[in-house]
């Protein structure tokens, strides 16, 4: 068995400004034969930010693609180069206007290794302390502060339906429930 991908052929069929759009004629390890659409994506955090009040910060904004305003957790795209604690304290501020005196990498994950090639980095922020908000041109964000509770009875209403923030809220709740 062959133990890395052969791509035959590689096709740029769209370069955006934040993502890459490639069709690839690859042999897989397994020696399959397949022809891949892939999204390619620089890589991007994703911000579990703790109020001092123990509440969670998360933001409301329109998302197009879905036609939905929805509430997530803080969010961005990570710049070349840029390290994910960096992107966290950059896109904390820009977002919500705080700064964090800490952050912390929980882990990071693949959101849809299938087509998308963006990684997302889980990332905690404590002690933070209010400063201006500097959102790009096109954000249009609702700030909002969430106990625990309330991010509990949410997550089962179905009101948030974000993956990254489904993801990062499960962490929470489950580190929190590892304590009892």
């Amino acid at each position: 068995m062959q133990k890395r991908v052969r791509v035959i052929e590689s096709k740029d069929i769209y370069r955006g400004r934040v993502i890459q759009l490639k069709v690839d004629n690859i042999i897989e390890p397994g020696g399959v034969k397949a022809v891949r659409e892939v999204v390619h994506h620089a890589g991007s955090v994703v911000i579990l930010a703790h109020a001092s009040d123990s509440r969670i910060v998360m933001v409301r904004q329109y998302r197009y693609a879905v036609r939905e305003c929805l509430w997530e957790l803080i969010a961005g795209g990570m710049e070349p180069g840029e390290q994910p604690l960096a992107a966290a304290r950059r896109e904390l501020l820009e977002e919500t206007g705080y700064r964090a005196a800490k952050c912390r990498l929980l882990f990071d994950f693949f959101p849809s290794p299938g087509i998308l090639t963006e990684r997302m980095f889980l990332v905690e922020a404590t002690g933070l302390t209010q400063a201006q908000a500097q959102p790009d041109p096109d954000e249009n964000l609702e700030v909002g502060h969430f106990s625990l509770i309330k991010l509990s009875k949410m997550i089962r209403s179905k009101e948030i339906r974000d993956g990254k923030t489904l993801l990062g809220l499960m962490w929470l709740i489950l580190h929190q429930l590892s304590k009892i």
